[in-house]
């Protein structure tokens, strides 16, 4: 069975890219430009792993991910961050969730599904 992975990004270029990347390496991806439809998606789809952009237009990333955290359905889905601007104060926002990951902006192609890959069980 196929791993599942919900990429969320608001510019579409990077959001192409990333899920470009996942779909040659056999994922099954699911997008979202924003943080309400990720939720939504997240809640529906359930992937395996969800990769999520901190800046959003409707809230932050992190915000969204506190509410995928509450919801007993999606709280165990590991989130990983990815974001071009987090400074140490904003790190340690990130730091802070259980089962997730950060990956700096531009992402590097090459190392991108395997970062991925090491939060799937």
């Amino acid at each position: 069975m196929r791993k599942k992975a919900l990429v969320v990004d608001d510019d579409p270029n990077n959001l192409m890219l990333e899920r470009d990347l996942l779909e040659v390496a056999g994922f099954e991806v699911f997008t979202a430009e924003d943080a309400l439809s990720s939720i939504a998606t997240a809640r529906k789809e359930r992937p395996d792993v969800i990769i999520m952009d901190v800046r959003l237009p409707d809230m932050r990333g992190t915000e969204a991910a506190q509410i995928l955290r509450q919801d007993a359905e999606t709280r165990d889905i590991p989130i990983i961050f990815v974001t071009a601007s987090v400074m140490s104060e904003g790190r340690e926002e990130l730091d802070a969730f259980a089962n997730a990951g950060f990956i700096g902006k531009p992402i590097n192609t090459r190392t991108f599904v395997h970062e991925i890959s090491r939060f799937i069980a």
